[in-house]
């Protein structure tokens, strides 16, 4: 910013681009001397898939720097704001911080957890059912919370559920229009499978949608299993187990260390969701509630796994928002680690 103008913005490209400042200072031009910039994160002062920002900026003659926060990750941590101000750019930290922070959860989850941002998502009637005793569950929820459940899909880097998810339902996993018709950027796919049990007509896998599935098995699958997956152009991911299953905080980092998988929306079911709470690996949850009641001693809730023993080991939500959405209530809250 110049006198009170905008003269440069921008936003960090995908990994290998411009990052937010850089292509700020090319838009900006001889008017960055003298300006002010604003920006969401500390510039990074390090040589990584592109240059230290930091340089830029001074070389740039930038007059100021306003960073809502420092960057966590320990290649810039505060090195970024001491490099400013030993070129004598002023330096201010803090401006609109938790809001900053909210828009950068995936990342900074990323760097000091090592592992994607997990987002618990389902649907639920009032009295806490996902389906029927009879295994229904199309469709609890209206129209207009499957429309926003869309635009949640197009804001992950990944969509995972478990196999038995996958039997039962059959699901797409794409980001869809109101047609029904895949558009835009996928989420890569991603199914828990330890065996690589998945039925090879499911849609996930048949190798006839957009995008990647990669099916996450553990080392008892088969090897003719996993050629036939691989053959109709799935990525098979193997990881270790535990208790008899895919060894769930192995495949996140997995995917953060080798797919730059920043967040992964999880939306099922039961049994999936109830290992990833019980391993505190959730961090936000989107619940849909929709004014219904099923009932039933065998009707499915949302969250299988072992649970907690007593009320005051209950996983706590914070910064709990409630939204309409159509005739639907959907909920937002992130994991109390506190």
């Amino acid at each position: 910013m110049r006198e009170g103008r905008i003269v440069g913005e921008g936003f960090t490209q995908p990994p290998g681009g411009d990052h937010a400042e850089i292509v700020a200072l090319k838009q900006a031009g001889d008017l960055a001397r003298g300006a002010k910039l604003y920006v969401t994160l500390e510039p990074c002062c390090h040589f990584g898939r592109t240059p230290p920002c930091v340089n830029a900026l001074v070389a740039a003659g930038v007059a100021e720097v306003h960073m809502a926060t420092l960057d966590p990750n320990p290649l810039v941590a505060g090195g970024g704001r001491a490099f400013l101000e030993r070129a004598g750019v002023a330096v201010v930290v803090g401006e609109r911080e938790a809001e900053a922070r909210r828009g950068m959860e995936a990342w900074l989850t990323y760097i000091t957890r090592g592992r994607p941002l997990v987002i618990a998502k389902y649907a639920m009637s009032l009295d806490g059912k996902i389906a029927t005793f009879s295994g229904e569950s199309r469709w609890i929820t209206g129209p207009d919370a499957r429309r926003k459940v869309q635009e949640i899909r197009a804001s992950v880097d990944a969509i995972m559920v478990g196999v038995n998810t996958v039997v039962a339902d059959d699901p797409r996993l794409t980001v869809r229009d109101e047609s029904g018709m895949p558009v835009g950027r996928q989420p890569l796919r991603l199914v828990a499978d330890s065996t690589a049990r998945i039925p090879l007509h499911c849609r996930v896998v048949c190798g006839e949608l957009p995008g990647t599935t990669a099916v996450i098995v553990g080392p008892r699958a088969s090897k003719e299993r996993v050629k036939e997956l691989q053959d109709r152009g799935n990525t098979v991911v193997t990881v270790p187990e535990r208790d008899g299953r895919v060894d769930l905080e192995a495949a996140l980092r997995s995917l953060a260390a080798d797919w730059d998988v920043t967040s992964v929306l999880v939306e099922g079911g039961g049994a999936l969701l109830g290992s990833l709470f019980d391993l505190g690996l959730v961090d936000k949850v989107i619940a849909f509630v929709a004014p219904k009641l099923i009932g039933g001693l065998e009707a499915p809730g949302p969250v299988g796994g072992r649970g907690v023993e007593n009320l005051a080991s209950v996983v706590k939500l914070t910064d709990v928002s409630w939204e309409r959405v159509g005739d639907d209530l959907m909920v937002v809250g992130y994991v109390d680690r506190d």
